[in-house]
């Protein structure tokens, strides 16, 4: 009778990036409005993890500094991939996150989801698909030697509780104040 084995798991949070060559490795992380990009090389069963959310407002002039952190993470798991002995024209890729979790302000998941995507179309890497936006965030589950891959949907934010408008006072009810 053969022991079961459980597979070595590595949680990747944001910045970082883990690539393997372990085919008993399971990557996880959790992701709201933040990017996971899910690279292998599909012969090799070689692959690796990054999570990543650019930083600033999304301003035009803030934008391409905000990209160079993207750029970093995602060159850093390509090249994690090519060092272990991936070849390039192979690489695919899988992204993950991106939601919309805060509504009101600018739609930040949408804009990662855009740059990752950019990125992976500029280096011929092969988008195999993934599950971005929406408003809630997920909790991630990557199998690099085969692809495979698991989220698990986090509830929903609660939104906020409306407070009730602050009652001005009439001129006519303001006294005096004596300040001490």
């Amino acid at each position: 009778m053969t022991e079961s084995r459980r597979p070595k798991r590595v949680h990747v949070i944001q910045g970082e990036c883990h690539v393997t060559d372990d085919r008993e490795t399971v990557m996880t992380t959790v992701l709201g409005s933040c990017i996971a990009a899910c690279m292998r090389d599909p012969v090799l069963g070689i692959g690796g993890m990054n999570h990543f959310l650019l930083p600033g407002d999304g301003e035009r002039g803030s934008q391409k500094e905000a990209e160079r952190f993207g750029v970093y993470l995602m060159e850093l798991l390509v090249n994690g991939l090519l060092k272990r002995g991936a070849s390039r024209h192979s690489l695919e890729a899988k992204l993950f996150g991106g939601a919309r979790t805060v509504q009101g302000f600018a739609d930040i998941g949408a804009k990662n989801f855009e740059f990752a995507r950019n990125f992976l179309e500029n280096e011929s890497i092969r988008y195999a698909g993934g599950s971005v936006g929406g408003d809630q965030g997920r909790k991630l589950e990557y199998h690099p030697a085969t692809g495979r891959a698991r989220q698990f949907l986090l509830p929903r934010s609660t939104p906020e509780p409306v407070l009730p408008a602050i009652r001005r006072p009439s001129p006519a009810e303001v006294g005096n104040v004596e300040l001490f």
